[in-house]
């Protein structure tokens, strides 16, 4: 059964910095894309950051294209968001996903990932 489990939430003041960890098992990590997503109260969930199966193809939604930076370890099958530079409409729940991308890409579409985290929440104080 594949898990993903996301830490490293909390409450941070604007311009501060957070890191998210993001620890999978029972699936071949390696073989997987993995992304972040963020849903805020009342929004639909959205694209943050993705990486392709070995993180030397990734990329960012422009909100935070600059401030954040996704990072993979596969050797500790463990997925990382760093955030820096947080302002407070980067508060939301992130959730990490992972999926099978037969191109060795990675998808922008929520859709398109078929493994999800039970999120963490950030909020960033103003």
């Amino acid at each position: 059964q594949v898990q993903l489990v996301e830490s490293g939430g909390g409450l941070v003041q604007a311009g501060g910095s957070l890191r998210l960890s993001c620890a999978a098992s029972g699936h071949t990590f390696a073989r997987y894309a993995k992304g972040w997503f963020r849903q805020a109260p009342g929004k639909e969930r959205e694209f943050v950051a993705a990486s392709n199966w070995n993180g030397s193809s990734t990329g960012y939604a422009d909100s935070v294209k600059g401030r954040f930076t996704i990072s993979r370890d596969n050797a500790k099958n463990t997925l990382y968001l760093q955030m820096n530079s947080v302002k407070p409409e980067d508060t939301a729940v992130y959730y990490c996903a992972a999926g099978y991308d037969a191109r060795g890409g990675y998808g922008l579409q929520y859709w398109q990932y078929d493994y999800w985290g039970q999120g963490t929440q950030v909020t960033v104080s103003s």
